[in-house]
């Protein structure tokens, strides 16, 4: 913990002395990259990023799925998209959520940032890029044995529609570390919105097969937009209803972060 503290510390000083040349949010990303890296390079750490979708994967993938057809196609072609979606959600949220109360709470580094030449606008574009960063990396680690295995086709919509599901979580990570008052806080919020989420988003059956009364409620729901980008081949009818949905969902989360950090009086 020390040990982290210092070299968060360490990189903050950076930040403050070269986030004016580097152009503000450049430094907080840049920042957050250095850190990410060095727990990127733990086995470890690649393999906690897969355990949970591999999981899914085995259980409903290749054992549930092998005797259920979605559309007339195979589950592990439906099942896919969605982990991948799900995937990018926990990770973009958690990264953002994790470090900013860490860094407020704990290691006092984020006092560091208010500090720095920059604006609050900046911090929220540097941590909300460097939380999508990760969660690309962990949505990569399923992407592409799901490419290898012939259940999943990455295109240009595919992979726009990843990143716009990492920005708008990790958007709303920023909120959830700023209102956190205590590293638990940030638990309680994952356990009320993000796991509902996650089995109620899309990610194992087809919003569509819901009773009508209840599909409403499951179409306010943000990953279920994600869900319905990264499956659908073109982009047209619902999809572009989701990309318009989880766009204002990610912009409106921005707002509000800025809005808080510049608020921030800690």
């Amino acid at each position: 913990m020390k040990a982290d503290q210092a070299l968060s510390a360490s990189i903050d000083a950076a930040a403050v002395t070269v986030g004016w040349s580097l152009g503000g949010w450049r430094a907080v990303y840049l920042r957050e990259m250095l850190l990410f890296r060095r727990k990127a390079l733990r086995p470890g750490y690649v393999l906690s990023a897969m355990v949970v979708p591999l999981l899914y994967l085995v259980v409903f993938g290749f054992g549930l799925g092998r005797s259920v057809k979605v559309g007339g196609a195979p589950y592990l072609t439906f099942l896919l998209p969605g982990l991948v979606a799900m995937s990018a959600m926990n990770n973009s949220y958690s990264w953002a959520a994790t470090t900013l109360n860490l860094h407020r709470l704990y290691f006092k580094t984020f006092q560091t940032l208010m500090q720095a030449p920059i604006t609050p606008a900046d911090i929220v574009v540097g941590e909300v890029l460097a939380a999508s960063s990760k969660g690309l990396f962990a949505a990569s680690l399923l992407v592409v044995p799901g490419v290898l295995m012939g259940a999943l086709r990455v295109t240009p919509l595919f992979v726009a529609a990843v990143l716009l599901t990492c920005l708008a979580f990790a958007a709303l990570g920023v909120i959830v570390g700023m209102l956190a008052k205590t590293h638990e806080d940030t638990a309680t919020y994952n356990n009320f919105f993000i796991m509902p989420m996650a089995f109620l988003g899309g990610t194992f059956f087809p919003v569509n097969a819901v009773p009508p009364a209840f599909r409403f409620l499951f179409h306010l729901i943000p990953l279920t937009h994600a869900t319905r980008l990264l499956r659908s081949p073109r982009l047209e009818g619902g999809a572009i209803a989701s990309a318009a949905l989880l766009a204002l969902f990610a912009a409106g989360l921005f707002l509000a972060g800025v809005r808080m950090v510049a608020r921030c009086d800690e």
